[in-house]
């Protein structure tokens, strides 16, 4: 009966950790703490550069994979008349606008996603 039990659990654990692997060959090892797939990405209709007249660029903190890029950037993109583009590699974004946004504005969409702006630029300047 004791055997029984034990081999039970060691059945159980194996099963957990194979279906760990599994998860993690699948989506990846993720710097966020979990790992699931992606969060679906926000496409922007609108790629046309020329229509939008407002540039800026953010210095953000706490990117560290694709999943947190991809937050930032659908955060972002959320908003009616914005365009962004993350690049992980400078942990900034170039954001697009089709009107005047200020910092405070910018700050709160990424904070929303869980990340920090820790500089902000407008290129029209």
């Amino acid at each position: 009966m004791g055997t029984t039990v034990i081999i039970l659990i060691l059945i159980a654990i194996i099963v957990l950790a194979i279906g760990s692997i599994k998860k993690r060959l699948k989506y990846g090892s993720s710097c966020c703490g979990t790992h699931d797939a992606p969060p679906a990405k926000i496409r922007v209709r609108d790629k046309n550069p020329k229509h939008y007249p407002h540039t800026y660029t953010l210095s953000v903190d706490g990117m560290h994979c694709a999943n947190c890029a991809r937050r930032v950037e659908n955060a972002l993109n959320a908003k009616e008349g914005v365009w962004a583009v993350v690049s992980l590699e400078k942990k900034s974004v170039l954001v697009r606008s089709k009107n005047p946004l200020d910092e405070a504005e910018l700050s709160r969409a990424v904070a929303s996603a869980g990340y920090t702006v820790i500089e902000f630029s407008d290129l029209e300047e």
